[in-house]
């Protein structure tokens, strides 16, 4: 299985005002686009009125996904995973992990947590613009 980064675009009711088109990003699980698509649309279609349009799939890669049930928002980790041969070299893994969390501080922590079992360094936490991940069902 992969993850698909899935960007759709639907039109929201904000109040009183005029509808206004809204994009969000979504993570989903699954063997190719097609499969992944159809199983977000039917995710959020009862959230959604109006029309709703996918903009684009494509295939991301995460070392691993840390959730916590607190959290209402998805951090990116670049990490670097180091491991040394049998004979001292040195070699360095870059890797993302993405981190849902309450903030920053939380995610930070949770990250130098997850990587306390491995030899690594994080090099780079960034907030993404990821309102859900969707696992596939095993």
């Amino acid at each position: 299985m992969y993850f698909y980064e899935i960007k759709v675009k639907y039109t929201k009711q904000t109040g009183e005002d005029n509808p206004v088109a809204v994009p969000e990003l979504y993570l989903v699980e699954g063997i190719n686009c097609t499969d992944v698509e159809g199983r977000l649309i039917e995710a959020i279609t009862p959230f959604v009125a109006g029309e709703l349009e996918v903009l684009s799939c494509k295939t991301v890669h995460f070392f691993d996904i840390i959730t916590s049930p607190e959290g209402s928002y998805w951090f990116k980790v670049r990490a670097e995973l180091i491991d040394v041969d049998d004979s001292g070299k040195e070699r360095r893994k870059a890797v993302s992990i993405l981190v849902q969390s309450t903030d920053i501080a939380a995610a930070l922590k949770s990250a130098k947590q997850y990587l306390s079992s491995y030899n690594g360094e994080i090099t780079a936490l960034t907030m993404t613009k990821i309102m859900d991940v969707l696992r596939a069902v095993n």
